[in-house]
């Protein structure tokens, strides 16, 4: 079967997997990593695949119709979010219209967490797929290929005779390593220097070594809408024979970001991981999201595997609010957590929001003291995004302190991130212009500028990557947000 897999066309590099989509100040643009995953399967079991990353690639529609009609697909698969959710019905809406015989499913976190409501845009779009997609979209496209009966694809809801069908959710996958290299994926399709994460080393490669999340945090929107909260697990052989094959096949990359959840959530793992890389040679810088609550030891040895930095999520300086939103975090333990990574060498890039449930502007500045007596390498500021199929997004509606139920409204003209919240304390105003204080506070210090004058000094690495940040990220610590009122 001849399968269209496709990251729509939609604003210059608009980051749609990541957890919140948006074109972003620091000019991050994700892997469409799990859409990678899914064409590794279908690829692997037979079929004929075209994927295509539209915004990484700077592909428009024309493009992307020219692709298709040089293909004709049997059956389209397209990614989509939130706030790009109407452009990507619209899109395939168009494809659909191009090949009247061919499939569509629309995959991601939106359509999973409001799958009924996505059909109901456009009746050109033949089904959507609930929660983790990869054999589902295998199970369709051998259905179809045979001419079977949709009723028995586990994990879609589709159309029949004008009718929306729910079937029963597909349980999520156990064993990992049946999975193809994401990055061979990724060799074959894509240019890994379209992609930049401000916190590795450029040009980098990402992948996970895991899926799902153990903790409840009330907005984090991978966990509750598409991996679920059940921690599954690849082996750390097969983990260290991916990391091996980018050593070997992607001479121009110079790290790995690994974009599990929680990479750090069993240091026993860690360890493994890190003792294997050391004992078979492979040498490459690699960052990792992190918790709170990591000690020493491990950090130490993962120092020595070749980690390079964390990404932590301390979220806000008021105890009160960490457990309103769930966090299982503690703020004495951020301390300890800093003094571990400064000891072990590795940096640690901070990211703080605004507006969670009982944020005021007395909680606000004690989130801003907090990242600067922390003292991270490099800090975000963001009101808080909820996005449909999390905790967030259910409470906020309910307490009538969601402003608008238009998805496009969830970022702005210029695609930046859109604040459509507010608090009981705080308008939307208040929250951005906080961000756009709180970043402008942190960074502008003569010590910090100090600091990384000297860090790019001592570690000319680091000179490519922080370079490349600040070529996008100045204009808005200068200028603050391109809507003032709403955006951050």
């Amino acid at each position: 079967m001849k399968i269209l897999v496709l990251n729509p066309p939609y604003l210059k590099n608009f980051s749609r997997p990541q957890r919140s989509p948006a074109v972003t100040k620091s000019g991050t643009l994700y892997f469409p990593m799990w859409l990678a995953y899914a064409v590794g399967v279908l690829e692997k079991a037979g079929h004929e695949v075209d994927f295509i990353d539209a915004p990484a690639d700077g592909y428009d529609l024309d493009h992307v119709i020219e692709r298709t009609r040089k293909l004709d697909p049997d059956l389209i698969v397209a990614d989509t979010s939130t706030p790009s959710i109407y452009n990507d019905v619209s899109v395939t809406g168009k494809l659909k219209d191009l090949c009247t015989s061919a499939f569509v499913i629309l995959v991601g976190t939106h359509v999973s967490a409001l799958p009924e409501e996505t059909l109901n845009i456009d009746e050109k779009i033949d089904a959507v797929a609930i929660h983790e997609y990869d054999y589902t979209l295998l199970d369709l496209a051998d259905t179809l290929a045979k001419k079977g009966s949709l009723s028995e694809i586990s994990g879609i809801s589709f159309r029949k005779n004008g009718n929306i069908i729910h079937n029963p959710k597909r349980p999520y996958m156990d064993d990992l390593d049946e999975l193809p290299f994401v990055s061979k994926v990724y060799k074959k399709f894509l240019n890994i220097e379209n992609y930049f994460n401000p916190n590795a080393l450029f040009p980098m490669v990402t992948i996970t070594t895991s899926r799902g999340c153990p903790f409840k945090c009330t907005f984090c929107v991978y966990p509750q809408t598409l991996m679920g909260r059940g921690y599954r697990l690849r082996s750390v052989e097969n983990v260290v024979d991916e990391i091996e094959y980018i050593t070997k096949n992607y001479p121009q990359a110079k790290a790995i970001f690994f974009e599990d959840d929680t990479l750090t959530v069993n240091r026993k793992r860690c360890i493994e991981l890190s003792e294997s890389l050391i004992r078979r040679g492979i040498k490459i810088s690699w960052t990792a999201n992190a918790r709170v609550g990591l000690d020493l030891e491990t950090m130490k040895k993962m120092k020595e595997a070749g980690c390079r930095s964390f990404c932590v999520g301390f979220e806000s300086g008021n105890q009160d609010i960490l457990d309103n939103m769930r966090k299982s975090s503690k703020i004495d333990l951020m301390f300890d957590f800093m003094n571990n990574a400064r000891k072990a060498g590795i940096l640690v890039h901070g990211c703080f929001l605004a507006g969670l449930p009982g944020e005021t502007k007395d909680t606000m500045r004690q989130t801003l003291d907090l990242a600067k007596r922390l003292k991270p390498d490099t800090v975000q500021f963001y009101p808080v995004m909820v996005y449909p199929g999390t905790e967030a997004y259910d409470w906020y509606k309910s307490k009538g302190l969601l402003i608008t139920d238009d998805f496009s409204k969830w970022i702005t003209p210029s695609g930046l991130h859109n604040t459509v919240v507010k608090t009981e304390h705080l308008s939307p105003g208040d929250m951005v212009k906080f961000c756009d204080d709180a970043r402008r506070e942190f960074y502008l210090r003569p010590s910090y500028l100090f600091y990384k004058i000297k860090q790019m000094l001592l570690h000319p690495e680091e000179i490519k990557r922080t370079l490349k940040s600040l070529r996008t990220f100045v204009k808005y610590l200068f200028k603050g947000s391109d809507v003032p009122s709403k955006s951050c």
